[in-house]
């Protein structure tokens, strides 16, 4: 890092900070530091949409968090991954896009007394950062650089199970971030139609101006604190591949390391909860007791069985098959390659109301995560209910004074009642699923848990041998009004008592979008630059009024 001051430190290369970085660069001539911890460069089989499955067993580009055993699970410590890696998420994802319901902005705009986080404002950010392969308006955008598109191919199984649902009286929605989310489909990806590759957060925003000298990457790079001075955030101390160095910022220090690791770098800075800090003798730079808290998260239980037939993709990925499929691949562009495996869900209600509650996945295989073992992979269909707004909060904490500790994860899966209840109606709904033709007539026999499974007790012991994760961590450094004590951020994303330290990651969700959340994470990033370079405009046309006397601020700082 030949230089030491910047106008903007970013830390943390995942989604959000990729768009923070590159809109600075690009747009604002602003010298952008982004700090990443992970490595540059991810696999060429990434790019391919089916490659990211050979990674899920592995920790190749994902940090594996500590989970605090859970009471309510009987003791179990769920996996609880991060990607740790430029592109963050993005790099390493189902590449899911859903954007969520129109009620979720609006609830945190009508809580933020309108504070400009409406759906309403946020929909133009989702439009023009878009290139959807065959939508438009009024929803959807063409000209930007996220390119958006249905998958290459689907299987079987996964056109059974839509009309399936249909059968159930579910209506077919052909686009989940249009007018309605409620229905079944097919979901949309963030490939690349053209090529059929991933299109990541890199691919899209920060590769253009990876190679402009005003941007510096700091990959391999952790953050360890914050430095400040009075109300202000100065610098930020980082340890490479060169030792310890400090890192200065004249305008702004920008944390985008999401939901785990920006409320520890706040409290290893000595912002946060009074008693944590000084439970681990850091000292108490500002006693923020929300850092931390209000941690949410979508998480699944599965429901699975076997099949007649090869419907699905079970043994596509290896022996002849895999060099079949990627001849296939690399020849034209089709076949399995194209897929991610997640082709189809359904969003809807098991109670019956209007607004949906369960994101209900189809995956055309027998696939269960890595710390749930008894069932072995073979061709078969497993119906995976996600809670879209899961009422239990999580936390995070310290584990020790040592920045290089992770933190503690207490994710609460089922700490709230409501939760449990409401997955196994959900449970008992895709059993009615596999019920019903045509995936009846696809189904040789439910497997797990099997129909023996069948009172509610059991069902509720299924649920909490088996919950997962489905990597939507949110709400940590919750952004508030000013009248709320636990509110880390205001409406503009700024830390509360300074001035020039924001959040622009999930961890600012007040509460956790329906659905995957890539897509509002890369919105709200967006959003935040409009913001802080508004502002900074607003000061300098302040400045510059006759009347005023407060000194001017350019819109970019270079420094001397």
């Amino acid at each position: 890092m030949a230089s030491k001051r910047f106008d903007y430190i970013v830390v943390g290369g995942g989604s959000s900070g990729c768009v923070v970085a590159s809109r600075l660069v690009a747009e604002h001539d602003a010298r952008v530091l982004l700090v990443e911890a992970g490595p540059r460069r991810v696999s060429p089989l990434l790019a391919m949409p089916a490659g990211y499955m050979k990674f899920l067993a592995r920790d190749t580009y994902l940090t594996m968090h500590h989970v605090l055993p859970q009471e309510q699970l009987g003791g179990r410590s769920p996996i609880v991954p991060q990607a740790k890696v430029l592109g963050g998420g993005s790099a390493v994802n189902a590449m899911v896009y859903i954007r969520g319901q129109a009620q979720d902005y609006d609830a945190w705009d009508e809580d933020l007394e309108h504070a400009g986080w409406s759906y309403n404002d946020l929909l133009p950010y989702f439009i023009r950062q878009e290139e959807n392969d065959h939508l438009g308006a009024p929803y959807h955008g063409t000209g930007g650089p996220l390119k958006v598109s249905h998958l290459g191919q689907y299987s079987a199984m996964s056109r059974a199970f839509v009309q399936t649902m249909q059968e159930c009286g579910i209506p077919y929605n052909a686009d989940f971030n249009g007018a309605r989310q409620n229905g079944v489909g097919f979901m949309q990806h963030t490939i690349d139609w053209a090529t059929r590759r991933r299109c990541s957060a890199v691919d899209a925003f920060l590769q253009p101006v990876l190679f402009n000298p005003k941007l510096i990457l700091a990959a391999e790079t952790s953050a360890i604190r914050i430095r400040v001075e009075k109300s202000r955030a100065i610098g930020v101390d980082l340890h490479g591949p060169n030792g310890l160095e400090t890192a200065f910022a004249d305008a702004e220090v920008i944390l985008a390391a999401g939901t785990y690791m920006t409320p520890k770098l706040l409290m290893h800075s000595g912002i946060g909860p009074a008693d944590e800090l000084s439970r681990h003798g850091i000292r108490i730079v500002d006693d923020l007791p929300g850092v931390g808290r209000n941690l949410q998260d979508h998480h699944e239980v599965p429901i699975v069985a076997t099949t007649s037939g090869a419907f699905g993709y079970f043994g596509q990925d290896r022996g002849l098959a895999m060099l079949r499929n990627g001849l296939q691949y690399m020849l034209f562009k089709s076949g399995s390659v194209t897929t991610t495996g997640v082709e189809a869900c359904a969003f809807i209600d098991p109670d019956g109301g209007e607004r949906p509650t369960i994101q209900l996945y189809c995956v055309p295989t027998v696939y269960l995560d890595r710390d749930v073992s008894g069932v072995e992979p073979t061709h078969g269909v497993t119906l995976n209910p996600c809670l879209l707004r899961p009422k239990a909060r999580g936390s995070v904490r310290l584990a020790s004074a040592d920045p290089a500790a992770l933190p503690v994860v207490d994710p609460q899966f089922f700490g709230d009642p409501g939760d449990l209840r409401l997955t196994i109606r959900a449970l008992r709904y895709a059993r009615e699923v596999l019920a019903t033709a045509p995936v009846r007539d696809l189904i040789e026999r439910e497997i797990f848990p099997g129909q023996e499974v069948a009172s509610d007790e059991a069902l509720a012991e299924h649920c909490r041998r088996t919950v997962k994760t489905n990597y939507h961590p949110v709400g940590t450094c919750r952004m508030g009004r000013e009248s709320d004590p636990l509110a880390v951020v205001t409406p503009e994303l700024v830390v509360r008592s300074f001035e020039n330290l924001r959040i622009v990651d999930a961890s600012i969700m007040p509460t956790i979008p329906s659905g995957n959340t890539n897509a509002p994470v890369l919105a709200i990033a967006d959003r935040a630059v409009d913001i802080i370079t508004g502002h900074r405009r607003m000061i300098r046309e302040t400045a510059d009024a006759p009347s005023n006397r407060v000194p001017s601020m350019p819109d970019q700082v270079h420094p001397s």
